[in-house]
């Protein structure tokens, strides 16, 4: 069994409590307008363009089979989409990292052994394995045999999902998950369509489920300006998450625009990515409706 590993971050602080290794997997079945890893949203290989790292070799060009790139009357290095076949040629022959594929197969053992150099630090810190994406439970399989074995080892698990998949799905992996990080976009289902591609229906339905498990929650909320940054969609979910009863705190996420280089990379329009970023005291803000309702918050 293979997984589509695009990133792991080794001593991350921001997935979940403690020192962690997160984990990320491609393929994500939302498309948030303000997403930071739209290298994440496609289950199929991609190849990554930084002309900053490219010092006009030529290498690719002599090496491409189908003649995706080329340098232009004013000197500069163009790739072609509509012509890669994905050869790997070019990748291949990039010294300098200009051209990168965006993820690789790997085993779960594979993972395993990075996750387990960091043991230590775990142990230490409270921390463990997080398992990311795109959205994770779209190989669930997989997600469930690496969470097997470090469970084995002793290893916090923490699961980061959008629970837009069938419920039997988060079942499947459950047993051998300790936290589970869930991000909750909107409670309004027309701006969640809106601002993710899908209806926010069935990601209701299975939080309210997995509020019964014997599992521990950290919802996670993106703060999109002119998005959900209301005071009513923040009334409207502290009212929702005053029934789970594992709810640990909720964690008020400000948008931030590190990712938007990304999109230019893989070839993709930057406009819709792109929001102000909201200020420190305007997430205090939305805050209160949480300290209201007697839920820890942090932001």
């Amino acid at each position: 069994m293979q997984g589509r590993i695009f990133n792991i971050q080794r001593f991350s602080i921001h997935d979940g409590p403690g020192i962690r290794t997160s984990v990320f997997l491609k393929g994500c079945n939302l498309r948030c307008l303000w997403g930071h890893n739209p290298e994440s949203n496609s289950p199929r290989q991609e190849v990554q363009f930084f002309p900053q790292k490219c010092i006009l070799c030529k290498k690719c060009i002599e090496v491409c089979p189908e003649g995706a790139h080329y340098i232009n009357q004013d000197g500069v290095k163009i790739f072609d989409r509509s012509k890669c076949t994905l050869h790997g040629e070019c990748v291949a022959n990039c010294m300098y990292d200009a051209l990168v594929f965006v993820y690789k197969y790997m085993q779960p053992e594979e993972v395993v052994e990075v996750v387990l150099k960091d043991r230590d630090y775990y142990r230490n810190s409270g921390g463990g394995l997080t398992i990311s994406g795109g959205e994770p439970l779209l190989q669930k399989d997989f997600v469930k045999e690496v969470f097997d074995i470090t469970r084995a080892h002793g290893v916090h698990n923490a699961l980061d999902t959008a629970a837009n998949t069938p419920w039997e799905h988060i079942a499947y992996v459950l047993p051998s998950v300790d936290l589970v990080l869930l991000d909750l976009k909107s409670m309004d289902d027309e701006l969640h369509l809106y601002g993710t591609g899908v209806s926010n229906k069935r990601i209701l339905e299975n939080a309210r489920k997995l509020a019964q498990q014997d599992v521990d929650i950290i919802v996670r909320i993106p703060v999109v300006p002119k998005f959900n940054d209301s005071l009513e969609n923040m009334r409207a979910t502290a009212q929702f998450l005053r029934q789970f009863p594992r709810l640990m705190y909720v964690d008020l996420l400000p948008y931030h625009d590190l990712g938007v280089d990304k999109y230019t990379s893989l070839g993709k329009p930057v406009e819709t990515a792109i929001f102000e970023i909201p200020s420190r005291e305007e997430i205090a803000s939305l805050s209160r409706p949480f300290v209201d309702h007697q839920i820890p918050v942090k932001y």
